[in-house]
Parts: structure tokens; C-alpha cells; sequence
């Protein structure tokens, strides 16, 4: 891997992922909405020996201005080996019911605004014949939940648009990767309480390199998400209705 661009650049995971691409001399473009915190993380690549093709203030719900976004990052790396999408909110779901105005801002920023993007990145990534195309969805999509089932539906969605991606690029020679974080310590939790099983986004970070240096289409960070949603999505609705998690 030589060049990749990271959208959503500011997020927790995105950081520490950054980092790893930084010790390996992968140059980067990064995009983020906040111009304050997207200095701050190129600052902080920087000094890590990061090689920065370019940085970039967008706001992702803005989907205008997604092709000529990716126009520009696509001139300043040449070919792009990676791109990481890691854009989307949680919300508030007690907010969210009481106001449905906040529950179509979450589904408009995790599914509608992201799906755009993913279109225009496919067709980018379609006629250059290569690349790989890794997006944070969330196991919290696996199924709907008493506790966070907006988000999980726009999270769910998401990760139907990616399999469907996923068998349209291949033929192209671009894998398209579903990275399923179950909960992680970053900004999105700041201020809650921590769920059970929260890990720290260095190690999300590891575990998604390796997943993508091997070739993995879907990736439940940390892996024993995987089983646990198994058996949440094995269980009959009579049960599953009684759960409050």
C-alpha cells in the first residue's frame, strides 16, 4: 500500500488508523468537517513522519461536492490504493424519538450521505481496476436493539449498500471491506457510559489493518463480535423483544 485517502478523517479510529499508515510510509490525503480537529490530526501525522499529499474541510452531508472532492484527492495521490470512510454520528435515541427531525439528521449522515459518497467512490475506484474500499458500519446494524435501533438502522443499510458493492467491484479487481466496531472509546462515546466490551481505538486500528493486509471482506472489530451477534441474531423475536440492551 502506497497512497490512501481517509474521509471522516478526525474520528478516533481513523486517527490511530492514520498513525499505522504514517510508521509505514503510506502518503495520505484526509478530509474532515472540523478544521480544528483536522489540523490537530495532521499536525499530529506529521510528526510522526506521515507524507501528506493534501488535507481537506467538507462536510460529508454535503454530497454536491463529493465528486469534486474526490477530483482533487484523486490529482493529488494519483492511484489510491485505500480509501477508509469512517463518517457518521450516533445520536441520541431518547433525542431521536422525541424529535424525528434528529432521527433523519442520523439517517441522513450515516446512510443517505455516505451512501452518495460510496457511489461516486465506486465509480473512482470501477476505472482505476484496483484498490480496496474499507467503511465503518457497526455491529450495532446486525439488528435492531430496544436501546439504539435508529442508529442501527441506518447502520444496517449501510452495510446492505456495501454488499452490494462489494459484488459490483470485484469483477474490477476492488475489494470493498464492512468493518463491523463494536463499541469504542472514542469522541462518539465522550460523556456516556462506556457499554460492556468497549476497547480503545489503537487496538480497532491494528485489527483492521491485518484484516485488510489479508484480504477480509467483512471485519467484526474486535473478532469475538462476530460470534456474539451470531447468537443475537439467532435468537427468536418473542425473546429478542424481551431484551433491553
Amino acid at each position: 500500500m502506497q497512497s490512501a485517502l481517509i474521509l471522516g478523517a478526525s474520528s478516533g479510529i481513523a486517527q490511530a488508523f492514520g498513525r499505522l499508515l504514517a510508521e509505514r510510509g503510506v502518503t495520505l490525503y484526509l478530509l474532515a468537517r472540523d478544521p480544528r480537529k483536522l489540523e490537530a490530526v495532521s499536525a499530529d501525522l506529521s510528526a510522526r513522519g506521515a507524507s501528506l499529499a493534501g488535507t481537506e474541510v467538507l462536510d460529508l452531508n454535503l454530497h454536491a461536492e463529493h465528486a469534486a472532492m474526490l477530483e482533487r484527492a484523486w490529482a493529488a495521490l494519483g492511484q489510491v490504493d485505500l480509501v477508509l470512510v469512517a463518517h457518521g454520528m450516533l445520536g441520541d435515541q431518547a433525542a431521536c424519538e422525541a424529535d424525528p427531525a434528529l432521527a433523519l439528521e442520523l439517517m441522513r449522515t450515516n446512510y443517505a450521505a455516505t451512501g452518495v459518497l460510496l457511489l461516486h467512490l465506486a465509480t473512482r475506484l470501477e476505472a482505476q481496476g484496483r484498490g480496496q474500499l474499507a467503511v465503518l458500519s457497526s455491529v450495532a446494524g446486525e439488528r435492531g436493539r430496544r436501546s439504539n435501533y435508529i442508529y442501527g438502522s441506518s447502520k444496517a443499510g449501510l452495510s446492505a449498500l456495501l454488499s452490494g458493492l462489494r459484488a459490483r467491484l470485484a469483477p474490477a479487481g476492488v475489494q470493498v471491506v464492512t468493518v463491523l466496531p463494536g463499541p469504542v472509546r472514542t469522541a462518539m462515546l465522550a460523556g456516556r457510559p462506556l457499554p460492556p466490551l468497549t476497547v480503545e481505538p489503537e487496538l480497532v486500528a491494528r485489527q483492521l489493518l491485518r484484516g485488510l493486509e489479508r484480504g477480509a471482506h467483512t471485519l467484526w472489530l474486535p473478532p469475538k463480535w462476530r460470534a456474539i451477534m451470531a447468537v443475537i441474531r439467532a435468537l427468536p423475536e418473542a425473546i429478542f423483544m424481551k431484551l433491553k440492551f
